[in-house]
């Protein structure tokens, strides 16, 4: 089954700490995967931008939000343990814990009231249905991927408009940001070598020149195939060249990648996705509009002396 959302998380939660006895996080979360009857995948589901455990990572919040409607005690370290308030309620067997449920709490509406008040809200906050599913930290990781992946496609499709030499300089600056030759001067410029068949340019591995990298861009729409592929190798062989990156705007077909698997030079393909990817991540073509650092309370810095 997919992993339920955190509402789905309370009151399992709260029927797993009803022994009375201390539960660190990760017991619990792991308790809470065999009640749910979780598969391997799922278990091992991580949140892409931390790479933080989603099973525990959507424990923890059910306990965060237990916590603050007086039902359960945290300790250090993620330790949980029920309350008397919890004890009481389990008693009347509850099947759901949902926020207008949880909002029936004293502590819990106080907590609310104080969170629009920090957040300068005029009514007290609410819950929203993404936050009943996921928690604060996987809603923003979901909208920084899809954020990321409209960036992508954007990317893509301006670099297709653009110029067959825009995307020779596109791939110069790439690999300059990669660490390529150093500088633009100690890397040299790709420039398109006519009569080479197969290659548009050579780039410095490093800033001494003692090994170089033979390029091969195509602004292209079709996939690249074998033969293209073929030319590049020979080419290589052609300048005795032992190391290659093909950059296409497009696509590989499945035998122009089980193609170069076999040849002996290193050859790496980068298609269209890849390329934005790249981009975005070594600061070409982007500029950074916003950064948010997440933080979270100390615990050892509040813990008692």
């Amino acid at each position: 089954m997919p992993i339920p959302p955190v509402s789905k998380f309370r009151v399992p939660l709260l029927k797993l700490l009803g022994d009375g006895k201390d539960h660190p996080l990760a017991d619990a979360a792991n308790a809470l995967a065999d009640v749910f009857d979780l598969n391997g995948e799922e278990r091992a589901s991580v949140i892409p931008s931390s790479g933080y455990p989603v099973v525990r990572h959507r424990t923890g919040w059910a306990g965060f939000h237990l916590r603050k409607s007086g039902l359960v005690y945290e300790g250090l370290h993620g330790v949980l343990r029920i309350t008397p308030e919890g004890k009481a309620l389990l008693s009347k067997n509850p099947t759901d814990l949902s926020e207008r449920v949880l909002l029936e709490f004293p502590k819990y509406q106080a907590w609310r009231k104080a969170v629009s008040q920090t957040a300068g809200e005029t009514t007290a906050a609410t819950v929203s249905e993404d936050e009943e599913t996921a928690s604060p930290e996987e809603i923003i990781a979901n909208a920084y991927a899809k954020l990321r992946a409209n960036l992508a496609a954007e990317l893509l499709e301006r670099v297709k408009a653009k110029p067959s030499a825009f995307f020779e300089q596109l791939v110069v600056d790439l690999l300059l940001a990669m660490g390529y030759g150093g500088s633009r001067a100690e890397a040299g410029t790709v420039t398109r070598a006519s009569g080479d068949g197969g290659i548009d340019g050579i780039v410095n591995e490093d800033r001494l020149g003692l090994d170089a990298v033979y390029v091969q861009a195509k602004r292209w729409k079709n996939t690249v195939g074998v033969e293209e592929l073929r030319n590049f190798v020979g080419a290589l062989s052609a300048h005795k060249a032992h190391k290659g990156v093909f950059i296409t705007t497009s696509d590989f077909a499945k035998g122009a990648r089980d193609f170069v698997e076999k040849v002996g030079q290193k050859i790496v393909l980068i298609d269209g996705a890849r390329l934005a990817e790249l981009m975005i991540d070594y600061g070409v073509g982007v500029q950074r509009k916003q950064a948010y650092e997440l933080k979270r309370a100390d615990e050892d810095y509040f813990a008692d002396a």
